[in-house]
């Protein structure tokens, strides 16, 4: 099951108090102090791993914490720190306080470590007070409290190329023709209603590409799969529109290209920036009216480049697999977003 949000309460452990002590050995009758200091709380991290992709693990196990630190001792004795409470997460997952919406920070590569709740720092022991003007001090503190809050995690997919396009459009098919993915697919709307990752390659080199669920009309403002698809393409560097070019349905490849960049537009007009091209898909199947030309025109004046490809054929997959190659080398490194 794919889960790409979930909120967690987190909470640093706490700090160990100081301790109040004094040095007794035989024949030293004023030893002095030697309260030793408490141990610092552990910290919650998140922890990037790219086994994972998904956020379902959390799901379930909504309250996590930090182990906290040990007090201080006799004997100048230190108490142990608090083991830090690590959290797996796939790269791409950002995490926001839930109350002020205010961005924490993000973790987007394999062995990435963000600390989202501090543990408390440790008491000091009475022999940190020790002067010259106090030689038995009688005062130590206690440990410091754990930092909580709670938070919003969000996944993003990293990947280098993300297809985006209406329902039905050919997605997902070409997705599992260019790599060895298998998405859902299927003749209706929607068949495809959780972000798909397939790794692609040519010429001993490898790119990941995204299968996104569908846009629809009014997409940026969440209808249809709306919201949830425009979350993942904010992290693609490169955009691939994927339009039904058979002109055997009732959709215009024209209108489907305008809508699909409309969409992207409203919802962070920086994302039609980076590297595009237009995959003109189902040319197997072409009707009496070839819209491809029509398509072709549009795209020109929009400065992109049409592939016509067919799953069914293999017709212009080697094309549109070196046309991405090349692409992703000039694209920018992992876009933030709008909402970053």
């Amino acid at each position: 099951m794919f889960v790409d949000e979930v909120k967690v309460f987190v909470k640093g452990g706490d700090g160990g108090s100081g301790c109040l002590s004094f040095r007794r050995e035989a024949h030293v009758p004023r030893g002095g102090p030697d309260g030793g200091t408490g141990g610092k709380g552990g910290d919650v991290v998140l922890l990037g791993v790219s086994h994972q992709n998904t956020l379902l693990p959390l799901r379930y196990q909504t309250e996590i914490r930090a182990e906290r630190g040990r007090h201080g001792g006799p004997a100048n004795r230190t108490g142990r720190s608090g083991v830090d409470r690590e959290i797996q997460v796939p790269p791409g997952t950002s995490a926001r306080d839930k109350e002020t919406g205010d961005l924490v920070g993000e973790v987007l590569q394999e062995g990435d470590r963000l600390i989202v709740a501090l543990g408390g720092r440790g008491g000091r022991g009475n022999r940190a007070f020790l002067s010259n003007r106090n030689r038995a001090p009688r005062e130590t503190e206690p440990g410091g409290e754990g930092e909580e809050r709670w938070l919003r995690l969000e996944l993003r997919l990293l990947a280098d190329v993300g297809f985006v396009g209406l329902p039905n459009a050919g997605k997902s098919t070409l997705l599992s023709r260019l790599s060895e993915a298998r998405p859902r697919i299927a003749d209706y709307p929607f068949t495809t209603l959780t972000p798909v990752l397939g790794v692609v390659e040519i010429d001993d080199q490898t790119f990941v590409a995204a299968d996104i669920p569908g846009i629809i009309e009014g997409a940026h403002e969440g209808a249809g799969l709306g919201l949830r698809f425009l979350r993942h393409v904010e992290k693609t560097r490169v955009l691939v529109h994927v339009v039904d070019a058979s002109g055997t349905s009732e959709r215009n490849p024209v209108t489907d290209l305008r809508l699909a960049r409309e969409e992207v537009r409203r919802w962070d007009a920086s994302m039609l920036e980076r590297p595009q091209l237009v995959a003109a898909t189902k040319r197997d199947a072409v009707g009496d009216q070839d819209p491809l030309p029509g398509l072709r025109a549009e795209a020109l004046e929009l400065g992109l480049c049409v592939v016509p490809v067919s799953a069914v054929s293999g017709e212009g997959l080697a094309v549109l697999k070196r046309e991405l190659l090349r692409l992703i080398a000039t694209a920018p490194a992992t876009h933030l977003g709008k909402n970053q």
